[in-house]
């Protein structure tokens, strides 16, 4: 049994029909069906039940489709192992947010620079929709990102990490900042300073999603392009934002962030990357990242 007939099978089991599957594999429909009989004469059991328009899987088919997916791919992952070695990589190439991995990154980056010493982490801050194409185009190998909808994950792998619970911030000497915890109904009649809708869609809907459930319409006085600017403009004291615990990282005593009441659903944070492309060292940062996060809730 060779590689190429796991392939072979696997690609008539997904299309149910000997003729679509030899056209996308580049084969005659003759040489495909004599490999696949060559696959069952050699197992000694019949892997489709054949009519005259399909095929479909027998019992034992799905089985060995199971097997055989899971075979492919740890061949793949060991060829991708291989050539990481072999090609000398010495980069790992990681998009991220500086607010939402505040609490984390530095954690991720020490324990896998002991893990991997050679290897170096360059750092691309980005927004969610450069990540997701960085990811897809290979100019980044991981990237951590809010959960987002399925539709835009597709094609890529996503494991939550942490989760972060959203804040009014505020500067000090505003009259939120002496209070425990502030209503959203309370925000909504103060001037609001929010990301840019443009580069942040995801961070504008979850912002309006907020407001929605409480039935109250927020006041957005600014928008802005960067956490830097949100920051300062808070601090100027003309706006407040609602943002996650994570900015008192970032912000440090130039903000006062209070607590909401009823706290709306926290942000969930969590890392991203294709799994065909996957390395050793992109698991390894994984692993170092899971730890990180794990070590937070302790």
């Amino acid at each position: 049994m060779e590689l190429r007939h796991l392939r072979y099978f696997i690609a008539v089991a997904g299309e149910e029909n000997v003729s679509r599957a030899a056209a996308k594999l580049h084969l005659s429909q003759p040489a495909l069906s004599r490999q696949i009989r060559d696959l069952e004469d050699e197992l000694g059991f019949l892997l489709l039940e054949r009519t005259a328009k399909s095929v479909r899987l027998t019992d034992a088919g799905r089985t060995f489709l199971s097997e055989a997916r899971a075979v492919l791919q740890r061949v793949d992952e060991a060829i991708n192992a291989a050539r990481e070695i072999a090609s000398g990589a010495r980069e790992l190439h990681v998009g991220y947010a500086p607010t939402l991995t505040a609490r984390i990154l530095p954690q991720t980056l020490r324990a896998f620079q002991v893990a991997f010493p050679k290897t170096r982490v360059r750092l691309h801050d980005l927004s969610t929709e450069e990540m997701l194409a960085g990811l897809r185009e290979g100019t980044l190998q991981i990237a951590f990102v809010i959960k987002l909808p399925s539709a835009m994950l597709r094609g890529l792998q996503f494991e939550e990490l942490m989760r972060d619970e959203f804040c009014v911030a505020v500067y000090p000497e505003h009259p939120f900042a002496r209070k425990r915890s502030v209503t959203l109904e309370e925000v909504a009649r103060e001037p609001l300073a929010s990301y840019n809708r443009k580069d942040y869609p995801e961070a504008y809907e979850s912002l309006m999603g907020m407001f929605i459930a409480v039935k109250s319409k927020p006041w957005i006085a600014e928008e802005h392009d960067s956490v830097s600017s949100l920051i300062a403009a808070v601090e100027v004291g003309n706006v407040v934002t609602i943002a996650p615990r994570s900015l008192a990282c970032t912000a440090g005593p130039r903000l006062k962030l209070i607590a909401l009441s009823p706290p709306p659903t926290p942000l969930v944070i969590g890392a991203a990357w294709r799994k065909a492309t996957a390395t050793v060292a992109t698991e390894s940062f994984l692993k170092s990242a899971k730890e990180a996060a794990g070590n937070l809730k302790m």
